[in-house]
């Protein structure tokens, strides 16, 4: 089965082809401007493949935060973000509309977390997260097989948990400061010091609040939800994969002999899939899609 997917970013959109993992047909990316230029743009680019080659379901992974309840009224669109232009923009319905296939339409983070379920680092578990680290921080928690509910997607990004101590710095995040986004992201480190994650070494101490912070969002997740095995990448963790096993020796610091880790050594990894994980999600949201 042909499927068809585009993982919708913030500064570029992947738009990708294929059967599965080891059968990628064709790829394009294509730059995030304005939506209509854009959408435009996906909306080209899917009627030929639809016509050359034809597929049967499309998956969207966006950037959020979005509506992804089917029985809301504004199902399929951008809501309130910072992406200058993009708020309340229909993406589901027009591109439901121009390719006429069923689709499924859902957060990246949710989109990268099924993709490593169904091919990469949490094949096998019901119970998985996954979380990018880059210019923003994102998390894909899966619970019982499916994506985290409610009446809106899941932003575990955003909470705060405690600080290391010493250290207080207000943060970076434009609404809530020192959330783990605004503690932990490649956009945090360059508004404290100026420099790019890939710049800074790998023993320097400004590290130590970054590992501190991404700690305690993996402890937050253990304790609410108890996944399997966590995810961690994005382009900060690509340029500093060291960081991974900091991360869980001061997770298990933190958990204090109360809950023990069910992997071992290897409980906070690296995506099997790598940068591949997000456009994958694509395809694997539209595994799932229906009219």
């Amino acid at each position: 089965m042909i499927l068809a997917g585009i993982e919708l970013g913030g500064t570029k959109c992947v738009a990708i082809l294929a059967r599965g993992p080891g059968d990628i047909l064709a790829r394009e990316t294509i730059p995030t401007t304005s939506p209509d230029e854009t959408l435009g743009r996906i909306e080209e680019l899917l009627l030929g493949w639809k016509r050359d080659l034809g597929f049967e379901m499309l998956g969207i992974a966006s950037f959020g935060p979005i509506d992804r309840a089917r029985d809301s009224t504004t199902f399929g669109q951008i809501l309130a973000t910072p992406k200058a232009g993009w708020s309340g923009t229909r993406v589901a319905s027009r591109l439901r509309e121009t390719v006429g296939v069923p689709i499924a339409f859902d957060t990246d983070v949710n989109g990268a977390a099924l993709a490593e379920m169904r091919w990469g680092s949490g094949r096998g578990l019901d119970d998985f997260a996954y979380v990018t680290v880059g210019t923003g921080v994102g998390v894909g928690l899966i619970v019982g097989g499916r994506p985290t509910g409610g009446f809106g997607n899941c932003e575990l990004g955003h909470i705060r948990v405690p600080r290391l101590p010493g250290d207080d710095w207000p943060g970076s995040c434009p609404f809530h400061g020192d959330c783990v986004e605004g503690l932990a992201s490649g956009s945090s480190l360059e508004a404290r010091f100026g420099l790019r994650a890939d710049t800074i070494a790998p023993g320097d101490p400004l590290w130590d609040s970054v590992v501190w912070t991404l700690a305690q969002l993996c402890n937050v997740m253990i304790c609410a939800a108890s996944p399997g095995r966590i995810a961690m990448g994005g382009g900060v963790i690509a340029a500093q994969p060291h960081l991974l096993g900091q991360i869980q020796s001061k997770l298990v610091e933190s958990l204090g002999g109360f809950i023990e880790l069910p992997s071992g050594s290897d409980y906070v990894c690296a995506p099997v899939l790598g940068a591949d994980a997000g456009p994958l999600g694509a395809i694997a949201l539209a595994m799932t899609a229906t009219d």
